[in-house]
């Protein structure tokens, strides 16, 4: 095969695991930056005072060894992860949750991507840009 040659296959290869983690969680888009007027403009249905409720998939890829997710299932984002008090608990925010819990425990050059599933037709990736 062109550019190839045989001590090319004697080179130490790149692998990646996903492990596709699962938690029910309830969630209100709310920035404490904003006034109630402008959190329900901005955010509308997704701004109710209580909250509403995903069944959200996680992906988490690794070079390596594969790690245990943090765990968030049946949780009340806002009430019951301090961060998410002054963080607004947009799925994208809580990739970056993810991510930043996964870094303390794992080498940031093992982690490659977290990818969560909201619902089937949304899913937001982050690789800790």
């Amino acid at each position: 095969m062109a550019g190839f040659s045989v001590s090319d296959s004697t080179a130490e290869r790149i692998g990646y695991i996903t492990r596709t983690q699962s938690f029910s969680a309830c969630h209100r888009l709310h920035s404490i930056h904003l006034s109630d007027e402008e959190n329900k403009r901005v955010y509308g249905k997704c701004n109710n005072p209580n909250g509403h409720g995903h069944n959200y998939k996680v992906e988490v890829t690794v070079r390596g060894k594969e790690v245990i997710m943090i765990p968030l299932d049946h949780k009340h984002l806002d009430i019951d992860v301090p961060y998410f008090a002054r963080v607004v608990s947009t799925t994208e925010n809580v990739a970056v949750y993810i991510w930043d819990n996964m870094v303390k425990v794992l080498p940031s050059n093992l982690l490659y991507e977290i990818k969560i599933h909201e619902t089937d037709k949304n899913v937001v990736i982050y690789r800790g840009e």
